[in-house]
């Protein structure tokens, strides 16, 4: 038997030596919720939904272990991703901020290469707090929620959130998305504004202001960990 929650699929086994429910990460990030018999569909569904974080978190640390990890070196011509595509590295000798981004490139300052993956981050979260504030406001009005503003930041493994006062956060790795995924995540966290937990209702209202959300949805589940690091 398996359970089906949101885009969590789960395999279901009985023990008659349990009187709780146990949820496991395997090694092959595949997941096992073992029960009681005959426990009630509903009681597993909730029990799910209230470790949907912790489920998410460990799926995403141990893609991470399995992952073979790129280094950057901050060397000439090496690739940056920015909203999806790659744009090339060119090292300066002069110009008047440590990194810039020109005519499509990368421009780093020679002596800033030491701290080159400071520079970066800082750079996508100043690029974020733009690009994704535009985004919030086109969607927020079909959505007809008022986010009081946004902070773009390191977020461990979730790429957004919602706080308290209707404060949206974003990860700064985001802006490594191409557009349409990054947007996907602006829309997923405006409509916790409506509905904070992933309801039908949530989905429902997620389908409202994004028809296409499952294709985009899927390409995060799918891709979103192979995002290079800086």
């Amino acid at each position: 038997m398996t359970l089906q929650v949101d885009d969590l699929t789960i395999a279901v086994r009985e023990s008659a030596q349990r009187s709780t429910l146990q949820l496991t990460v395997e090694r092959d990030q595949s997941l096992v919720l073992t029960t009681p018999p005959h426990t009630n569909p509903q009681r597993l569904e909730a029990f799910v939904r209230r470790k949907q974080a912790w489920i998410y978190k460990k799926l995403a640390e141990k893609a991470l272990m399995q992952k073979q990890v790129r280094i950057k070196r901050y060397v000439q011509g090496e690739g940056f991703l920015y909203l999806g595509r790659h744009h090339r590295l060119n090292l300066v000798e002069d110009q008047e901020t440590p990194l810039k981004w020109l005519n499509g490139r990368f421009h780093l300052r020679q002596d800033a290469r030491p701290e080159a993956r400071r520079h970066f981050i800082r750079w996508y979260s100043e690029r974020g707090n733009q690009w994704l504030w535009q985004r919030v406001k086109i969607f927020a009005a079909r959505l007809e929620v008022n986010p009081a503003a946004i902070r773009v930041q390191d977020l461990g493994y979730r790429w957004g959130s919602c706080g308290k006062g209707e404060m949206l956060y974003f990860h700064w790795k985001t802006m490594l998305l191409p557009a349409r995924i990054a947007e996907y995540v602006v829309v997923h966290e405006l409509v916790h504004l409506h509905e904070p937990n992933h309801s039908e209702t949530f989905w429902l209202r997620l389908e409202r202001a994004m028809p296409d959300y499952e294709t985009r949805k899927q390409w995060l589940a799918e891709h979103g960990m192979d995002v290079e690091g800086i």
